[in-house]
């Protein structure tokens, strides 16, 4: 699968998101979980409904209550998202296992799995800067700056496709190899983060 399939999947799940348009909306992922379609879908999924929980929270009346539980429901969402990719990752470590690693390859400043997640992102930014490109209550100069905007995101998807196969390729042809750190978060964890390790 090559980078314009997978956003074509991040499309799929932000069109099928916004039928109901609720941050609650069960996912209904259409592929097979032993696909990496699967997987992609599901990065999306959790990308889009992130994406309007941190809309949600900037309401300057949001009640404090209810700012508080959305703001743990992102770190949440943070979490499984990092999960995800880290998953995701274990995917293309598997892939490219038995690549014969040239003696000159180079070691990459992402892997696959978070160059896709910069991807998807992308894909809710073109999608929601077209809604603002062509909203119609909207002033003819927020559109034209929209559009703009829009243009510049639509080189940028061009390009880190562009990016992504190449880098896929070159793993592929030995000529870089992977190399994946986790992340090893801190904040969540109940003896690395101080205030929750006092709690115990």
């Amino acid at each position: 699968m090559n980078a314009t399939q997978a956003y074509t999947i991040f499309e799929k799940s932000i069109k099928d998101y916004h039928t109901n348009d609720q941050i609650d909306t069960p996912i209904d992922n259409p592929y097979d979980k032993e696909d990496i379609k699967h997987l992609f879908y599901h990065k999306n999924w959790i990308d889009t409904v992130q994406w309007h929980l941190e809309d949600i929270i900037r309401d300057p009346e949001i009640n404090a209550m209810d700012a508080l539980k959305i703001k743990r429901q992102i770190d949440e969402s943070n979490q499984v998202r990092t999960d995800m990719v880290e998953f995701i990752d274990s995917y293309f470590l598997d892939l490219y296992k038995n690549v014969s690693v040239k003696n000159n390859a180079k070691i990459n400043t992402e892997s696959p799995a978070w160059a896709y997640d910069r991807l998807s992102i992308l894909a809710l930014k073109i999608y929601h800067m077209r809604e603002e490109a062509t909203r119609s209550d909207a002033s003819d100069a927020h559109r034209s700056s929209c559009e703009k905007k829009l243009q510049v995101l639509l080189e940028q998807q061009k390009d880190l496709c562009t990016a992504i196969d190449e880098l896929l390729e070159d793993f592929q042809n030995g000529d870089k190899y992977m190399k994946v750190y986790k992340q090893m978060k801190m904040y969540n964890d109940d003896n690395l983060n101080p205030v929750l390790r006092a709690r115990k």
